[in-house]
């Protein structure tokens, strides 16, 4: 046996270890309650705050920790000369910089860092990007390391321009950098900000960012050039996502113009109903209502008591105000918030008048294109042909076609984007249902664009496979409405927003749910025919529409269940015209 190394058995190392893990937990759990007993009597001395560092440099996700390590600084501030904190707290950036080491993506020690670096009398932000530059060489997409390196460059006013060039270079070095395309989102509009709409003005502008930023939005130019990188990035490897959805944001379309896009008035019942361009909370954000150059007193209310945001309200007048149909009256409505109003003439002998912009003319779906970004944008679509040529499977590649298709030409394209929706759903059938939505939603803005075209208030979908409704605030006007033969589900709030609705068809789809059917002043006709409505409590939206007169379930579940006849005419006392 001499000269042969003893090996321990399994059971003996773990001993040991169970011993040194006692030993060390006893060590850690002794300085907790040292420290924890400083900070119950508001001890805040250096010891203090060694032993904090003793704990954090173990475990540093202790939050508490960092905490009272804050409120010993602060008061070491008190009583320390500025040069003596300068040393301090370069030693507490070395710290947290093996706090770091420690757990790269640690909440407290990035979080600290940052406050101690807004603390140092002579910050070093050369020394403090440089450590970024070293943990996203380790991990490109730490995102607590993106966070403080916005933060070290806005404190320090590193310029963008500096900053899209080392985009460039991680972009350059890896096509796969996620984070890297979304930080170069968040630039460009700083650098190269796009020019508005002569007739328009910008909709939305971070507080963050330079006044010229224009929705988020980058000018033509630079634009082009952008094409140009990630059309390299999916080239050399399409099946990458991080190229595919920076392409699909510079595709994005600028933010809309807050605006009153729609005022309808109707004698019957005096009512004036408002479309905006955006949710609103229409009584928090100064909706005023002046008929004949007289403010009125009036309720605003969503249409559905779900919302609470909305971007279609309504309210009554005061009874006799408009319905004596001898009188003309003029309506303007405020939207004080944003400056805006918009007016309505209501004319002698008619029963309802409205003033809206028609999506045709608010390019509501798709982007204004200059000349020049409309040949790019077309050039764009040849070359992702040319990769479907290459990858005729390519999910991102097909999407990406789409997408380019309904900016520049949505009806045109129309064919051939559901053919590639019927693809996409084939080769990525575990997002199946988002591509079938997404269909539907393009569907209904195609619908939409043709209703506008053809100057008409009847909307049709009948037979498209629609798994859900959209859009719905762009329908107030319409009268008829079709949607049998679809895959709907339901019937959702937002439905309400159809106040001028009369006859709705949606036969042969799936719907058990009609919390839509609320408070539609104008509906008299519903065909609900061969849908899964089986319950007495779904159709109880409709006592709310006064007007119903006809009501078509047959093929539905309810009709087999015993005394439905006398029950839907107890629940629906004016329909007269009821088929089961």
């Amino acid at each position: 046996m001499h000269g042969r190394v003893k090996v321990k058995s399994t059971a003996q190392q773990e001993e040991e270890k169970r011993k040194e893990r006692e030993k060390k937990l006893k060590v850690y759990l002794s300085a907790r309650d040292a420290v924890f007993s400083k900070k119950s009597n508001g001890v805040l001395d250096e010891e203090a705050l060694q032993l904090t560092q003793q704990l954090l440099s173990s475990n540093p996700d202790f939050a508490t920790l960092w905490n009272f390590r804050r409120e010993i600084l602060l008061h070491l501030e008190t009583v320390k000369e500025e040069e003596e904190m300068q040393k301090l707290y370069e030693l507490e950036l070395l710290f947290t910089e093996s706090c770091l080491k420690v757990n790269p993506k640690s909440y407290g020690s990035w979080h600290h860092r940052g406050w101690v670096s807004s603390r140092l009398p002579r910050p070093d932000w050369p020394r403090e990007l440089s450590l970024c530059d070293r943990c996203l060489s380790v991990d490109e997409r730490n995102f607590h390391c993106w966070d403080y390196r916005r933060f070290v460059v806005k404190a320090s006013g590193v310029p963008v321009s500096q900053e899209l060039r080392f985009t460039d270079r991680l972009i350059g070095s890896n096509f796969s950098n996620y984070s890297s395309w979304h930080y170069r989102s968040t630039l460009l509009p700083l650098l190269q900000p796009g020019t508005p709409s002569p007739c328009r003005k910008p909709a939305h502008v971070s507080p963050t960012a330079s006044p010229q930023t224009h929705g988020h939005r980058v000018c033509e130019e630079q634009l082009l050039k952008e094409y140009e990188l990630v059309q390299n990035a999916f080239f050399t490897d399409p099946n990458d996502q991080s190229a595919w959805f920076y392409y699909r944001w510079l595709l994005g379309r600028a933010e809309r113009e807050e605006m009153i896009s729609c005022v309808y008035v109707s004698r019957e019942g005096e009512r004036v109903t408002v479309a905006f361009s955006k949710l609103v909370n229409a009584p928090a954000e100064g909706l005023v209502l002046v008929l004949d150059g007289q403010p009125q007193q009036v309720e605003w209310r969503s249409v559905h008591p779900l919302f609470r945001h909305s971007p279609v309200w309504l309210c009554e007048l005061p009874p006799g105000s408009i319905s004596d149909i001898n009188n003309e009256h003029n309506l303007t409505v405020h939207w004080t918030e944003k400056h805006t109003h918009r007016d309505c003439a209501l004319y002698t002998g008619r029963l309802e008048s409205w003033c809206r912009d028609s999506a045709t003319d608010q390019e509501l779906f798709r982007s204004e294109l200059s000349i020049e970004k409309t040949s790019v944008l077309q050039s764009e679509l040849q070359s992702c042909g040319q990769l479907l040529e290459l990858e005729p499977q390519n999910k991102w590649c097909l999407l990406t076609t789409i997408l380019l298709m309904r900016a520049l030409d949505p009806l045109g394209h129309e064919r051939e984007t559901l053919a590639h929706f019927q693809t996409l759903k084939e080769v990525d059938p575990m997002r199946s249902s988002y591509y079938s939505d997404l269909c539907s939603k393009f569907m209904i803005e195609n619908t939409i664009l043709k209703m506008e075209y053809a100057e008409v208030r009847v909307f049709s979908l009948s037979d498209k496979n629609l798994s859900t409704l959209c859009h719905l605030d762009q329908l107030l006007l319409v009268t008829h409405i079709n949607l049998s033969s679809n895959q709907l589900l339901k019937l959702p709030p937002q439905f309400a927003m159809l106040h001028c609705l009369k006859v709705l068809e949606a036969d042969n789809n799936a719907i058990e749910n009609l919390e839509g059917l609320y408070q539609l002043p104008k509906l008299e006709d519903v065909s609900l025919r061969n849908n899964h409505i089986s319950k007495l409590s779904t159709l109880e939206p409709l006592v709310s529409c006064p007007k119903l007169i006809r009501l078509d379930l047959r093929g539905n579940p309810i009709t087999k269940t015993a005394n439905i006849q006398a029950e839907l005419a107890q629940l629906l006392p004016s329909v007269t015209d009821l088929l089961i």
